[in-house]
């Protein structure tokens, strides 16, 4: 275990925070680690049907593109992840789920952020309204549960949490 010294926030953003702390290292010398604060995030893969889901497609500034993505979200603060994602896959599609059910919690990058994120499947969905955030540009598309696991295979889908959601749901829950 490494012992925090000295912590410093750099930046608190909107949705991140930056720090920079000072760790006494187990041989007693110290090292700077650098890192992301993040609250958690919740996402959601939510099935139309049997065969069908729903991904958002969505520009992404950090790399310059578009991805399909599940539905996700920030925790906001007290909110459980339940209570996330189901505001997030109503915000993003419209849809609510009639039952969801938790898939997994994994740490996206332990190496520079302390994000935790809550993955569910969605199933049983309702048609609503979407309204997504003022700063959220998202469509939403339907895909066939075997085609988005090809394009996971083909390099067309590399989001992280939608790579890892797919690829579970395929190898270890069906």
């Amino acid at each position: 275990m490494e012992k925090l010294i000295k912590q410093e926030r750099l930046y608190k953003g909107k949705a991140v925070d930056f720090y920079k702390d000072e760790v006494a290292l187990k041989n007693g010398q110290v090292a700077v680690r650098e890192y992301l604060g993040h609250p958690g995030a919740a996402a959601i893969l939510p099935f139309l049907d049997r065969r069908n889901i729903v991904l958002v497609k969505q520009y992404r500034y950090p790399i310059g593109k578009y991805t399909y993505e599940i539905p996700a979200g920030k925790l906001d603060p007290d909110e459980t992840p339940l209570n996330c994602i189901k505001r997030e896959l109503e915000e993003e599609t419209g849809y609510r789920a009639k039952r969801i059910e938790k898939m997994l919690d994994f740490y996206p990058t332990t190496a520079f952020s302390n994000e935790i994120l809550h993955i569910f499947a969605a199933f049983g969905l309702v048609k609503g309204d979407s309204h997504p955030d003022e700063d959220e540009f998202v469509s939403t598309k339907f895909f066939d549960f075997k085609k988005a696991v090809n394009m996971v295979k083909s390099g067309e889908i590399m989001d992280s949490k939608t790579v890892i959601a797919l690829l579970y749901f395929d190898n270890i829950l069906k």
